[in-house]
């Protein structure tokens, strides 16, 4: 199996070096860089799997080198923060990152959330797309909601005849929707089925995504039900 490349921009150097360590012990291929500008560098010459970024690294910050990416590709991003608080984490979610892990971090931890990524990255139809029947008039794996057909076997998506580009973490998003319809599902769930996480994770991440998802497909696809949380309108 071939070896996941991760691209590492952390411009502290004690934790660069310790993090790059440990990450080569459990198997990844690092390459690491000090600043945003050497980190695109790096992006678009070598085209890692994963990419993890600290939000405040000179040249370019974290933020703005996670756009640039995003721009250019669909490779998972995860955003490195000092402060779990910090409207940094929103502004990381919101450029196109796919999750955060707050700083000081445990090795096992990032490397547990670097697998999840890459796990829902590798597996992008999700879980139990097949009770997209309640959809409707499903044909040849294509559901209809008004203007919004969603390709489960192409995984594609299109919004009035219009193809609408989504990154893996949004279409597993959206494939949790499609599949239950007119069904709430909360935070937690979502954070479970769409991010692997076995343990509590922050709801950031799901707000935050799912509020991109409705800027592709439509702000009145996806309905919040206050105290309990999202669902897809049939």
């Amino acid at each position: 199996m071939a070896e996941t490349h991760v691209l590492f921009v952390e411009d502290d150097d004690v934790i660069r070096e310790a993090t790059q360590l440990a990450l080569e012990r459990d198997g990844f291929v690092v390459t690491a860089m000090p600043d945003g500008l050497r980190g695109l560098e790096a992006f678009r010459a070598d085209r890692p799997d994963i990419a993890l970024l600290d939000v405040m690294v000179p040249g370019l910050d974290g933020v703005s080198l996670c756009r640039r990416i995003r721009d250019e590709s669909t490779v998972p991003v995860i955003m490195l923060s000092a402060r779990a608080d910090s409207i940094d984490v929103v502004l990381g979610l919101e450029a196109g990152a796919d999750d955060y892990v707050t700083k000081p971090f445990d090795g096992a931890v990032l490397v547990a959330r670097i697998r999840a990524v890459l796990r829902r990255f590798g597996h992008a139809t999700g879980n139990g797309t097949g009770g997209g029947e309640a959809a409707g008039q499903p044909e040849g794996g294509v559901l209809v909601f008004g203007e919004l057909e969603i390709d489960t076997e192409g995984m594609e998506v299109r919004r009035g005849g219009e193809q609408v580009g989504l990154t893996p973490t949004e279409m597993r998003l959206l494939l949790e929707f499609s599949s239950a319809p007119g069904t709430v599902l909360s935070r937690d769930k979502l954070l479970e089925r769409v991010w692997d996480y076995g343990w509590g994770g922050d709801t950031r991440v799901v707000d935050v995504h799912v509020q991109r998802l409705r800027t592709k497909i439509g702000q009145d696809r996806i309905e919040t039900v206050r105290g309990f949380g999202y669902k897809l309108r049939a």
